[in-house]
């Protein structure tokens, strides 16, 4: 087994999932000190060539990011009552942390390391610039693992 499967262990990113993105925009800002980032909505289906469990995922979301620190962001997101992993895991267990971010090369060969360790790609999609993986790692690291390369 490959020693380092991800070529990282630098997390990148930290996803939030939230009920209501623009009160928590404000509370984090003040907690953070930081100026409120606004928000961007994810694209649509044509857009992303999104999947969820293998299925055509056009559901969407409200993402805010707060760069805190050289490498780190956090991603606030709050997704639309389409099935998606945001809405399943808000749905299960309430707001809170849903990912860690990684930000890697080589999706697929990243994606196949992972699933040799017993954790399956549940959704994928195109962002412009780049793609995005999230992985089913809950059974171990007690949250979803975010695999995103940038072109």
């Amino acid at each position: 087994m490959e020693k380092n499967p991800m070529g990282t262990n630098i997390v990148t990113q930290v996803g939030i999932l939230v009920h209501d993105i623009e009160k928590s925009i404000k509370e984090f800002a003040a907690i953070l000190g930081m100026d409120e980032p606004g928000y961007i909505t994810t694209g649509t289906l044509e857009e992303t060539q999104g999947e969820f469990r293998g299925q055509p995922c056009d559901a969407r979301a409200k993402l805010a990011f707060f760069k805190v620190g050289t490498e780190l962001t956090i991603e606030l997101i709050e997704p639309d009552e389409k099935p998606s992993t945001w809405r399943e895991d808000l749905d299960k267990y309430g707001e809170g942390v849903h990912h860690l971010a990684f930000n890697i090369n080589g999706m697929k060969t990243v994606v196949s390391n992972l699933e040799k360790f017993g954790f399956p790609m549940i959704q994928k999609g195109e962002y412009q610039g780049g793609r995005y993986a999230y992985i089913d790692s809950r059974s171990k690291f007690k949250t979803l693992i975010e695999l995103l390369e940038n072109d």
